[in-house]
C-alpha cells in the first residue's frame, strides 16, 4: 500500500485507462478506407467520397487551439490554481479525445464491429473535450484530478447518447454545438457542482480570488477563444453555410464584446470593467450564435443576438451567480452558466424561431440541405424533382417548418434535463471517491 501512496491513484488510474485505450484501438479501430493502404485501388475510384483533409484540417487546428490554449488559459484566473488549470486541461483533453473516439464511434460509425477513423472522428474527440472542459469549469478547484477523470468516464457516455438522440432521432440541427456542447456541458457541470458545493464551504473561499497576473493570463485564453470561435461554429457547415457561420459568429462576438463592457462598466461604482466579465461575457456572442451560425439570420440578426448575449452573460455574473450560490447551493467556479449555459439557451430559442420561418424564400433549394428532415420522403416524385435540380439533396421526412421548430425545442428540453440530472448522479459518485483526494 505504501507503493500506491508514493505513485498516486491518479497515475495508476490514468495508466490503466491508457492501456485499456490501446487494447480497444487494437481490437476495434481501423483507418478510414481512403487512408487504408490495402484498399487504395477501390478508394481512388472517382465515385468514392473521401474525407476531405484540406477542407477540415485548417479549422480543425483552430478548434484544437481553442481547446488546449483558449480553455486552458481562461481557467488560470484563480490565483492559486493557474499551473493546475493549464496542465489538467491538457491531460483531461488527451484522455477525453481517446475515450470520446471510442464512445462516439460505437454510437455513430461502427460497422461490423469496427470503427473507422477519419478527420471527423478526431474532431468529435475535440468537441467532446470542449463539453468536458466546460463542465470542469463549474467544479474547478473543488475536485481532484482523479475525480475529474471519473467525471469524464460518465459524462462522455451521456453526452454521446444525448447527441445521438437529439441529432439522429429528433433531427435537431446545432451546427455550432450551442445546445449539445455548451448547454449540455454547463448544466452537467452545475449538476456536479450542486453536490460538491453541498459538502464543501466554497463560498468566499480565500483561494478563489484572482490576481493581476492570473487575470492577465486568463485574458490570453479569452483572446485565443475569441479569434478562433468562428472556426468552431463553422467547421461542420457546408461551403455556403460555412461562410455564413464565419460572418455571423464574428458579428456576434464583436457586438457581445461591446455590450458586455458597457454593462460591466455601468454596474461598477468606479465605472471600470470587471475582468471576469471581460474574460467571459465577451465570448457569449459566439455561443449564442452557435446553433444558427450557418443559417439565414442576417447580419443585423447576428448583431442583435450577440448584443443580447453579452448583456445577459454580464448580468449573470453580477446577479445570478451569487443567487445560485447563496439560495440554491450551486457554486459555479468559472461562471459556466453565464458563458455557456444561458447563451446556449438563447441560441436554442433562436433556432426554434429560425426553423419556424425557414422556407425556400430564404434558402432556395439549399433549404433541404440545411434542414435535411424537411426534404421529401424517399421514392417520391417531389424528391426526384428536387434531386434533378440539386443532386446533393437526400431523402428526408417531408417535415414541416413548424415540426422542425418543435423538435428544436424538444431537443433543448431533453438536453437540459439529461445534463443536470446526470451531473447530479455523477456528483454523488464523486462523493464515493472523495477519499482519493489525499492520494492524488
Amino acid at each position: 500500500m505504501g507503493a500506491l501512496h508514493r505513485i498516486g491513484w491518479f497515475s495508476i488510474f490514468c495508466f490503466l485507462l491508457e492501456v485499456s485505450f490501446i487494447l480497444i484501438f487494437t481490437g476495434f479501430m481501423q483507418y478510414d478506407d481512403f487512408y487504408n493502404g490495402s484498399k487504395w485501388n477501390e478508394t481512388h475510384h472517382p465515385t468514392y467520397k473521401k474525407p476531405n483533409l484540406h477542407y477540415y484540417y485548417a479549422m480543425f487546428q483552430d478548434v484544437h487551439v481553442m481547446i488546449l490554449v483558449g480553455f486552458g488559459f481562461l481557467m488560470t484566473f484563480l490565483k492559486k490554481y493557474a499551473f493546475s488549470s493549464v496542465s489538467i486541461n491538457l491531460v483531461l483533453t488527451s484522455v477525453t479525445i481517446q475515450y470520446a473516439i471510442i464512445i462516439m464511434g460505437f454510437f455513430f460509425t461502427v460497422k461490423d464491429g469496427i470503427i473507422t477513423l477519419s478527420m471527423l472522428d478526431l474532431l468529435n474527440g475535440d468537441l467532446a473535450s470542449g463539453t468536458v472542459l466546460i463542465s470542469m469549469g463549474a467544479v474547478l478547484g473543488k475536485t481532484t484530478p482523479t475525480q475529474l477523470v471519473c467525471m469524464i468516464l460518465i459524462e462522455v457516455v451521456v453526452f454521446a447518447g444525448n447527441l445521438y438522440f437529439g441529432m439522429e432521432v429528433l433531427g435537431v440541427f446545432d451546427i455550432g454545438g450551442s445546445i449539445f456542447i455548451h448547454t449540455f456541458g454547463a448544466y452537467f457541470g452545475l449538476g456536479v457542482a450542486k453536490t460538491v458545493s453541498r459538502n464543501l464551504n466554497v463560498i468566499d473561499h480565500p483561494k478563489e480570488g484572482s490576481s493581476y497576473n492570473s487575470d492577465l493570463f486568463a485574458m490570453v485564453g479569452t483572446v485565443f477563444l475569441w479569434v478562433f470561435w468562428p472556426s468552431f461554429n463553422g467547421i461542420l457547415a457546408s461551403e455556403e453555410g460555412q461562410g455564413r457561420a464565419v460572418i455571423n459568429t464574428y458579428l456576434g462576438l464583436v457586438s457581445a464584446t461591446v455590450t458586455a463592457c458597457v454593462v460591466s462598466g455601468w454596474q461598477n461604482k468606479k465605472n471600470k470593467w470587471t475582468m471576469a466579465h471581460v474574460q467571459n461575457a465577451t465570448l457569449a456572442g459566439g455561443v449564442a450564435v452557435g446553433a444558427v451560425a450557418d443559417l439565414m439570420i442576417f447580419p443585423w440578426g447576428a448583431l442583435v443576438i450577440g448584443s443580447f448575449a453579452g448583456i445577459v452573460s454580464c448580468l449573470g455574473y453580477i446577479y445570478i451567480t451569487p443567487l445560485l450560490a447563496n439560495r440554491i447551493g450551486i457554486h459555479d467556479t468559472c461562471g459556466v452558466h453565464n458563458l455557456h449555459g444561458m447563451p446556449g439557451i438563447i441560441s436554442a430559442l433562436v433556432s426554434v424561431v429560425a426553423s419556424f420561418f425557414a422556407s425556400e424564400t430564404y434558402y432556395g433549394l439549399s433549404l433541404y440541405t440545411q434542414f435535411p428532415r424537411m426534404a421529401p420522403a424517399a421514392n417520391t416524385t417531389a424528391l426526384r424533382t428536387l434531386q434533378g435540380l440539386h443532386p446533393e439533396i437526400e431523402a428526408g421526412e417531408g417535415r414541416s417548418a413548424s415540426m422542425q421548430a418543435l423538435m428544436q425545442a424538444l431537443g433543448t428540453l431533453v438536453t437540459l434535463i439529461v445534463a443536470f440530472l446526470s451531473g447530479l448522479v455523477t456528483g454523488e459518485e464523486r462523493e464515493r471517491v472523495a477519499g482519493w483526494s489525499e492520494l492524488s
